[in-house]
Parts: C-alpha cells; sequence; structure tokens
C-alpha cells in the first residue's frame, strides 16, 4: 500500500514535468516530490507530524512553483491516516488547521498562471477562490472516507469481539450444563451403589440368593456410572467441534430409575396421569434428571423413610407437565452434607421450559419437591 500510495502521487505530480516550458524551478519541483514521497511512507507511524510537514511543503510548492499540477494532493493521502486514526471530530478539526496555510496562502498572496487563463474564463481572483473550493473538499472528501473505513473497521472489530465473547458465553454454559450432568451421575450412582452394597451386607448371611441379586444390580450400576462419566469426561476433552458437547444418557427409561431404587430398599410408588411424556429428548432428559435428584436426595438424607411418593402430571390442554417427589421422613442425618447445587441445577434445567421448581420440607414431616413444566417454551 505504501507503494501504491507514492505511485499515485508521483502521477498526480507528473503532469508538471510534460509541462515543464510553461512552469518555472523544476528542479525545486523535483525535490519537493521525493521529499514528499518519502514523508508519506510513514503516515501510518506518525499520521500527525506527516500531515504538519507536508502542509509546509504544500505551501512551498505552490510558492515556488505556481504552475504545478500536485497542488493539495500529498495531504489527501495524510488527511485519510489522520482520519483512521483519531475519531471523526478531531480528524476534520486537524483537517480544518491543516488546509488553513495553503487557503491562506491561495487567497492572499497566490499568482494564477497567467498562461492559465483565457479571455472569457474568469479571471485570477476567480480562479484562486476555485482553487480554494476544490481543495476544501477535496481535503473534506479525503479525511470522510478516512472517518468511513475507520467506522467500517470499528465495527468490525466489536462484531469480531461479539462473536468471541458469545462463544466464550455459550462455552461455559455448555460446560455448567456438562457438570451439572456429572453431579447428577456421580450423586446418584454412588448413593445406589452404597444403599445396594449395605442391603447386601445385611441379607448375604440370611439369603444369599437375594444378595446375589442386589450385588448384580450394584455392578450394573457401576458399569452405568462409569460408561456415563466416559461420555462426559470424553466431551470435556473434545474441544474439536466436531461433535455434539450435550452430554445425553443412553436412555431415559424411567421405569428402570424407579427399580433401581426400589431394589436399592426404597420404599416408592409412582402415578402418572395423562398421556406419556412428549417425544422431545431435551424435555424427557429434563424429566429424568430431575426425578434422579429429588430420589437420590432421598435416598441420601432421608431418615426414617417409610413412603416415597412419585406424581408424573401431563397435561397437553393446559400446557404443563407436573412432577412431584414426596417422601414422609424426618430430615437428613447431617444437615450439612448437601451442597445445594442439585436443586439449583434442577431450576436451571426447569428454567428451559419456563418451569419452576419449589423443594423444601412438607408441613406433615419429610421432603418435597413440586417441578411445573412448560414444554411448549422449550420450542420457541
Amino acid at each position: 500500500m505504501d507503494v501504491v500510495v507514492v505511485v499515485v502521487y508521483l502521477l498526480a505530480s507528473s503532469a508538471t514535468l510534460f509541462n515543464h516550458r510553461m512552469v518555472a524551478n523544476i528542479p525545486v519541483h523535483l525535490v519537493l516530490v521525493a521529499a514528499s514521497c518519502l514523508v508519506l511512507v510513514f503516515r501510518r507511524d506518525r499520521p500527525l507530524a506527516v500531515l504538519a510537514i507536508l502542509s509546509v511543503f504544500e505551501v512551498i510548492n505552490i510558492a515556488m512553483v505556481p504552475s504545478a499540477s500536485n497542488i493539495g494532493a500529498s495531504l489527501w493521502f495524510a488527511l485519510y491516516a489522520v482520519a483512521l486514526s483519531y475519531r471523526g471530530v478531531f480528524s476534520f478539526s486537524v483537517a480544518a488547521v491543516a488546509s488553513i496555510p495553503l487557503i491562506a496562502y491561495t487567497l492572499l498572496f497566490y499568482q494564477y498562471p497567467a498562461e492559465f487563463l483565457t479571455p472569457d474564463g474568469p479571471s485570477a481572483g476567480e480562479s484562486n477562490v476555485i482553487t480554494v473550493i476544490v481543495l476544501v473538499l477535496a481535503n473534506v472528501i479525503a479525511t470522510g472516507l478516512g472517518a468511513s473505513v475507520r467506522r467500517g473497521r470499528e465495527h468490525e472489530a466489536e462484531l469480531r469481539q461479539w462473536a468471541v465473547r458469545n462463544a466464550q458465553l455459550a462455552s461455559i454454559a455448555e460446560r455448567n450444563r456438562i457438570a451439572r450432568e456429572m453431579h447428577d451421575v456421580v450423586a446418584h450412582s454412588l448413593t445406589v451403589m452404597v444403599a445396594l452394597s449395605d442391603g447386601a451386607a445385611v441379607v448375604v448371611k440370611r439369603n444369599p440368593d437375594q444378595a446375589g441379586e442386589v450385588l448384580g444390580q450394584l455392578s450394573h450400576t457401576g458399569r452405568t456410572a462409569l460408561a456415563d462419566m466416559r461420555r462426559v469426561l470424553g466431551v470435556l476433552r473434545d474441544d474439536s467441534g466436531t461433535d455434539s458437547r450435550s452430554p445425553q444418557p443412553d436412555h431415559t427409561d424411567l421405569a428402570a430409575l424407579f427399580e433401581g431404587f426400589r431394589q436399592a430398599g426404597m420404599p416408592l410408588s409412582v402415578t402418572q396421569s395423562g398421556p406419556s411424556l412428549p417425544g422431545d429428548p431435551a424435555l424427557q432428559l429434563t424429566v429424568y434428571r430431575i426425578v434422579q435428584e429429588s430420589l437420590t436426595n432421598v435416598l441420601r438424607y432421608g431418615t426414617s423413610v417409610s413412603r416415597v411418593r412419585v406424581l408424573i402430571d401431563n397435561d397437553p390442554a393446559q400446557g404443563t407437565l407436573k412432577v412431584a417427589v414426596a417422601d414422609d421422613g424426618h430430615g437428613s442425618l447431617d444437615a450439612s452434607m448437601g451442597t445445594g447445587q442439585g436443586i439449583v441445577g434442577m431450576r436451571e434445567r426447569a428454567r428451559i421450559y419456563a418451569g419452576t421448581v419449589d423443594a423444601g420440607p412438607s408441613s406433615h414431616g419429610g421432603w418435597t419437591v413440586d417441578v411445573a413444566l412448560h414444554p411448549a417454551a422449550g420450542r420457541d
């Protein structure tokens, strides 16, 4: 680009050489052109200094070579560079200041070459005014082009920054979802495995066959947990973007989930009203994880639990899907055991479907989780 600017300026200055018989001080003209070309090379690094130097060169050029064809041309490139580096108001103010010396000399001292005047054309004074108007318009256009390019570049930079921020936020949100999946997998699987191992230890002497079934279920739960953890950790390791970052489970079979808790010794009753769950996999996963988290908390923290009820009420007419999990226990053995992240995760999942989660102790004892989802909201 430096070469292009110098070549264009040389072309603008070359017309003077073709009319050398009508132009005086050709050596001075050549020296000024060479000096201006050298100064223009630094216009991007020192735009204000370059503009100041060229403003002086232009006055010398018009004073020494009145018939020069490049009067004011070097200022165009300098003003464009200033507008690229500084904001619009400052750039136009600098353009006005830089134009004053050349305009003042043209109006007050410049002698328009007589050989360029025609009997029917404008007078020398009128020609000076026309020259000043052309110079001002050219400087305004050069500054305006630079300001326009600057705004375009700033807009592109803002778009790139927005894209980067958006990608970062999306990555953070996705990894938060993955963290919730990890919490669900570890908390559920380990809790069930602990309950199954305790049960096997109790019945191993009394009923070896039943103990074998419990141990088989314990092994199956462990293998399932390992598979889920491999999938989640695999997503965390894969940053290539070629695979989906949504760590979906291989199944969302509520019946199998309920059976697993029953084998762990939970006195569980399930009531489901309305049609089956919609075919939306994300909605099914949301219900699955909410029920899983609620029952896991009962198994981990509940004491003296004699009944656990799960209610799933799908009402397409009202556009609502309600899930309730309640137990009649007497609270946790240790209130500090929980971190509250499970309830936060349930609320974040429900928020996808404009839902709410109310979790807390029941007035009749035990713990209750009430969830209301709006499946249609997740498709908006």
